[in-house]
């Protein structure tokens, strides 16, 4: 049997650091018989020596397009929207084109197009119906910082005109935690030692835990963490406990259309304490998007934008869809690790469960263009 050939395209999404594949996952590879091309990258979090180090083949940033059609093209975020040629190899990557996205047909028609094939990492999943892989610890994780960092903003600056200025990756975790407990203890100097009240849908699942665990790691209390899953919101929204917290993290995996948490009408009211909110979720242009009070995905140069409020604090979202990026070694090492069982699964691609669901679920979807 031929070996599995696998290229690592570079990432082009602005400030994405983070990679498909780490130089340790590539020589656990590399010594189970694959064979892998890296391609250089002006973005990575990951030195390209570092591949190399390992016995990877380093090829040029962009590479991919042109490579032989018995490779792999590995990537995480999707690809430039302003690219339309057909694509004719086998892609693993997110490619955020199976819900109804804003686009979606223009996306995924490329792949037929050229006779390619999408497994699309988001909807890999085991026998049991489970994702393999996700990046949504760190997701929340990211999330949870920027909202408090955005909360003690608005307290530190009292300029109600000012947006939460642009963020960049941390180089590790410890760095980020410092930075944020040095925004919090300011935020508190001025608030009389209140911390805020941090509300978290999805609390159970890997993204909600990842947003608890940074909000325990910079110090705020656990009573003031409410934590929140299927149970608590089977009723239906909108819920006025989000209006009463002050800092709201949206974990949900949005997989059939919910009401909405909140809404324009909830938000409008003169008690109301919540001035952020970090749809991590970031089903930004999702028809059933339960935080319906946005229109655009924010980014790492500008990541909140504020919510038209005739009542109340200023109210600002977070809807950055690629957060895991702003820890992006941990965050990269963290996700392989998960998926590592899978890929070397690839040779038996045409028989092992994760690659048959997945290439089935695209070829459902392409019956719909």
């Amino acid at each position: 049997m031929s070996p599995v050939i696998l290229h690592l395209r570079a990432e082009t999404k602005p400030l994405e650091k983070r990679a498909a594949l780490t130089p340790k996952t590539t020589k656990e590879l590399l010594d189970a018989g694959f064979e892998i091309y890296v391609e250089e990258s002006s973005q990575s979090i990951f030195d390209t020596k570092e591949y190399e180090a390992v016995g990877a083949t380093i090829v040029p940033e962009g590479s991919w397009k042109n490579a032989p059609t018995d490779r792999i093209i590995f990537g995480l975020k999707e690809l430039p929207e302003n690219e339309t040629f057909p694509l004719v190899h086998e892609h693993i990557q997110f490619a955020h084109c199976y819900k109804d996205q804003a686009g979606w047909k223009d996306v995924l028609k490329r792949f037929p197009e050229g006779k390619g094939t999408l497994y699309d990492i988001e909807f890999l999943e085991n026998e049991q119906g489970r994702r393999v892989a996700a990046f949504g610890f760190y997701a929340g994780f990211a999330g949870a910082a920027i909202g408090v960092k955005d909360w003690a903003f608005k307290i530190i600056s009292g300029d109600d005109s000012a947006d939460l200025p642009g963020v960049t990756a941390y180089a590790n975790e410890d760095l980020l935690i410092e930075e944020i407990k040095s925004d919090l203890k300011l935020a508190l100097a001025k608030n009389g030692g209140v911390y805020p009240t941090c509300l978290v849908i999805g609390a159970l699942g890997r993204c909600g835990s990842g947003a608890i665990d940074l909000f325990q790691k910079v110090g705020i209390p656990d009573e003031n963490l409410i934590k929140w899953d299927m149970k608590e919101t089977a009723p239906g929204g909108p819920f006025k406990e989000i209006v009463s917290s002050d800092i709201f993290i949206n974990c949900i995996y949005l997989s059939q259309p919910i009401p909405p948490f909140i809404s324009y009408e909830t938000l409008n009211v003169p008690d109301r304490k919540l001035t952020t909110i970090v749809d991590v979720s970031a089903d930004t242009t999702n028809p059933h998007n339960p935080i319906p009070v946005y229109e655009i995905a924010t980014t790492f140069d500008s990541p909140t934008v504020p919510v038209k409020t005739t009542v109340g604090p200023k109210l600002s979202v977070c809807s950055i869809d690629h957060l895991p990026s702003l820890l992006p070694r941990e965050a990269s090492e963290f996700f392989v690790r998960d998926l590592m069982a899978s890929l070397k699964e690839l040779p038996e691609r045409d028989t092992a469960s994760v690659w048959v669901k997945a290439k089935k679920l695209f070829e459902k979807h392409v019956e719909r263009l």
